[in-house]
């Protein structure tokens, strides 16, 4: 069994569902899945806890299902989540390099620690700092550039933002459960790590994930990550729309959705019907399957016209060689890679993951646990970036999630976790 500072845990919170998951970086560097588990969620609307009450219970569960496979108590556990009012901002920070005219470790610190120190309008923390490249002496650019010849350095970085209260409240709902909160992932990132390659990510690429209460997309330029939008909307008001439509039970709306869903109506050339039963003497109902198809259709549109609004405002909509990659169960529905091609003029594929742990292979092919296998990624390797950039190892603070022995599990982890996550599909 791996020791307490190699162990990482990280729980997917998303309004449909709760996804955890525990694993390690092996000796040799690879990825080793130990546990997973996974429960309805509660207390979340939005991506948001809205409920303190109902949301403990639900984490609580998930992490009861993991620890019973696992053999160490779980006492830190990282979060991807992604409420309305998480984003992406960007920031320039400019040094001068010393006498030497050389960019050393110290100088790439200094620009670092001035992002992370950033205050934020509005009552935001920055929850992680992304850098995207250096420029040397205004006209070379870098994205290593420890030991380039120069005498200005400005470096560009990306800052994940969120509200100060949700965060409060997430780290206040981990007490409740009697663990403590460690990293916060934007989940568009988490799942960008698990779905996208090193190639996708360098000719460009959306990652979208329709899920039932947000519609979350990160796009990525050159390798570097460009835009990310949380659209307070997804498969939820699908299935509100088939309740009204249909005048059914919100159950049974779902139903209707999982089972009968399509994205596009004239794709469905048959009049077949389905019924939809009724209670307390109700008189039974039939709709066809056109009609369903057709009342989803306009939500996803609208929807897709939002995703294609903020591709737009990322400034390389048309740069994206590669298109867009789907992922959430609003994606399950049927011709929805139709219906999204036609609406953002990109190609587009379901999402799978280009990252493979050493076990459990088959198991986190579910794209169910994407996101959850993106994060434990990040989690293992959160400062392998850092390590790229500043050479010399630095001590992380302790804790469940954060590998310690730099020079040891996480430096021997660094080939594993490389700049190509096609590296990580084990053959």
């Amino acid at each position: 069994m791996a020791s307490k500072t190699n162990l990482s845990v990280v729980v997917d919170i998303g309004t449909a569902k709760m996804v955890a998951m525990a694993g390690v970086a092996t000796a040799e560097g690879k990825m080793e899945i130990l546990a997973v588990a996974q429960v309805p969620s509660a207390g979340i609307k939005r991506g948001l806890i809205f409920n303190l009450a109902d949301a403990t219970e639900a984490l609580t569960a998930v992490l009861e299902q993991l620890d019973q496979q696992l053999e160490e108590e779980i006492d830190v556990v990282d979060i991807a989540c992604a409420g309305k009012h998480m984003h992406t901002i960007d920031y320039k920070a400019t040094r001068f390099t010393g006498d030497g005219g050389v960019v050393t470790n110290l100088d790439i610190d200094e620009l670092y620690n001035e992002a992370k120190s950033l205050k934020i309008k509005g009552d935001y923390r920055i929850i992680k700092v992304i850098p995207t490249s250096f420029i040397i002496d205004d006209e070379i650019e870098e994205l290593k550039p420890v030991g380039a010849t120069g005498r200005k350095i400005e470096a560009r970085y990306k800052l994940v933002i969120m509200p100060d209260r949700d965060y409060q409240i997430l780290n206040r709902v981990l007490e409740s459960v009697g663990v403590q909160l460690g990293e916060v992932y934007h989940s568009s990132l988490a799942l960008a790590e698990a779905a996208l390659s090193k190639p996708e990510k360098e000719m460009g690429a959306v990652v979208l994930d329709i899920g039932a209460g947000t519609t979350n997309l990160a796009i990525y330029y050159d390798n570097a990550l460009i835009h990310t939008a949380v659209i307070p909307f997804a498969g939820a008001v699908i299935t509100n729309d088939l309740k009204a439509g249909c005048s059914t039970f919100m159950e049974k709306a779902e139903l209707l959705k999982v089972r009968y869903g399509q994205a596009l109506g004239d794709q469905i050339k048959s009049e077949d019907t389905v019924t939809i039963a009724k209670n307390n003497g109700w008189e039974p109902k039939e709709i066809t399957i056109r009609s369903l198809a057709y009342i989803i259709q306009a939500r996803l549109e609208e929807i897709v016209d939002c995703v294609v609004t903020e591709i737009e405002k990322s400034g390389v909509e048309d740069r994206l060689g590669t298109g867009v990659v789907l992922a959430g169960g609003t994606s399950n529905l049927g011709h929805i890679i139709t219906l999204v091609k036609f609406h953002t003029g990109l190609d587009a594929r379901k999402a799978h993951p280009v990252i493979l742990p050493v076990n459990r292979r088959d198991e986190v092919k579910n794209p169910e646990l994407l996101t959850a296998l993106g994060a434990l990624k990040l989690s293992l390797t959160k400062n392998v970036a850092e390590e790229r950039i500043l050479p010399e190892p630095k001590q992380s603070k302790p804790g469940r999630g954060l590998m310690t022995n730099v020079k040891g599990a996480l430096q021997s982890a660094i080939n594993f976790f490389g700049d190509d996550n096609e590296d990580l599909e084990l053959n």
